[in-house]
């Protein structure tokens, strides 16, 4: 690792633990940027202004917090992933479970109403991360036996209120992003040098690894439309970030199983945009609802730049994922003057089609169920809870996968692997906002 590390590990270690991450969007995305949000399986973000949280899924809904607001919050996601098949050559039964990291992933967000037109405010939240690792007995292994994601973002904030009816806003994002991805044999092999000469290859043999971190600039755009007083639209985009991962590559596929060789890995995290819409049925119920769209079609390949082999770009891993839409609906009731109580439920679908699910990334739809409560404790502190269950589909995954290289040229190193996975995930998260 470098230098730049220590920015990131240091905002990290004051918001908290975000080592081990696991994606509970699509891909490697994380949604939970806020507990509030989280109630109502973020149905309508980018057209809800209940804190300053608001700002991370559309800064123009800062318009709508008056005064000064400080938000903070935590959210706990429990992961539990499972990975079993057939080792197609020999009709062995192998399986990894739990191989998804459960994590805390913290949140801060501060806004300031400078006048009746200009807002400004500070978001620092992770929007991608995830950790997966399998068992060192899995059969598996040789297509990949771990890949990690994690990320930090500062994201400062400006928004205009136009009119009653309009407002925008922009900010900048800085985002500190660190990854790795190995693969290991797993089983006892022999590497053909020579028609008359192999070396053996021992089961646990590193095959690929490389890590790296980096840090780089994005940014993001939104809007708000006031239709009436009972009826809001909103819309935002989330600029794709470029990261360029140094670090170090070793394993036998670079030509080494024990020297460091330094090297970068280029990562893209996706655009993102959402449409939302806030509607006020009643005095007690409003109902909301999004539609969001991630560009996950940049994410073609994993490719390691190693300035020292004699062909410096080589293969880590094809992926070639694919566009995904998450569809989610949600409701509030305020049930008295300090009690507010919310529900949703989200359709996530997957970024990968069968035929390129890999075991490190098992990638696929997703079904969001959530409750939440926010409690008016004062005129200055409203506390949030939220709960979400998700509900992941069993999907079948065939390594190597047809026609993929990187892929073919792990087989000697274990044999060919096909099966499912399956999993759920629960999530909980408190959030407490206090106005000045």
């Amino acid at each position: 690792m470098n230098k730049n590390k220590l920015l990131p590990l240091a905002i990290a270690a004051a918001l908290g633990s975000l080592s081990s991450t696991s994606a509970t969007a699509a891909g490697f995305q994380l949604a939970e940027y806020s507990a509030t949000g989280l109630g109502r399986a973020y149905a309508g973000e980018a057209a809800m202004a209940d804190n300053a949280s608001a700002q991370f899924r559309n800064p123009a809904m800062m318009t709508y917090l008056d005064g000064t607001q400080v938000s903070t919050g935590l959210i706990y996601v429990d992961p539990n992933v499972d990975v079993e098949g057939t080792i197609t050559q020999t009709g062995e039964h192998t399986s990894s479970k739990d191989f998804a990291d459960s994590a805390f992933i913290p949140n801060f967000y501060f806004s300031h109403q400078l006048n009746e037109k200009v807002y400004l405010g500070l978001a620092l939240s992770s929007n991608f991360g995830m950790h997966t690792k399998l068992d060192d007995n899995f059969k598996g292994t040789q297509f990949g036996n771990e890949a990690s994601v994690m990320t930090m973002e500062i994201n400062p904030n400006i928004a205009y209120k136009i009119n009653d009816q309009f407002s925008v806003g922009a900010g900048v994002r800085y985002v500190m992003g660190e990854g790795s991805i190995g693969a290991k044999s797993s089983a006892d092999a022999a590497l053909q040098v020579t028609p008359n000469f192999s070396i053996p290859v021992p089961k646990g043999t590193t095959l690929k690894y490389m890590e790296g971190d980096d840090t780089a600039w994005g940014w993001q755009a939104g809007a708000a439309w006031q239709i009436n007083e009972n009826n809001r639209l909103g819309f935002n985009y989330r600029s794709e970030v470029n990261l360029n991962l140094e670090g170090h590559a070793t394993g036998l596929a670079f030509g080494t199983t024990t020297a460091q060789l330094p090297g970068s890995m280029e990562l893209t995290l996706p655009a993102t945009a959402e449409i939302a819409s806030f509607h006020q049925l009643t005095d007690t119920v409003a109902v909301h609802a999004s539609i969001n769209w991630t560009d996950w079609s940049t994410f073609e390949k994993l490719e390691a730049n190693i300035p020292s082999l004699s062909q410096p770009n080589q293969l880590v891993k094809q992926e070639n994922w694919k566009d995904n839409y998450r569809f989610a609906v949600g409701a509030t009731y305020q049930l008295n003057t300090k009690t507010q109580l919310r529900s949703g439920v989200a359709y996530d679908t997957a970024a990968v089609d069968d035929a390129n699910r890999t075991i490190t990334i098992p990638e696929t739809d997703r079904l969001w169920l959530s409750l939440g409560a926010g409690y008016h404790y004062s005129d200055n502190l409203t506390l949030d809870a939220g709960f979400t269950y998700i509900f992941a589909k069993d999907a079948d995954v065939k390594e190597p996968r047809e026609g993929i290289s990187s892929d073919l040229t792990s087989v000697p190193f274990g044999g060919t692997f096909e099966g499912q996975t399956s999993g759920n995930v629960w999530l909980a998260g408190v959030q407490a906002t206090y106005r000045f």
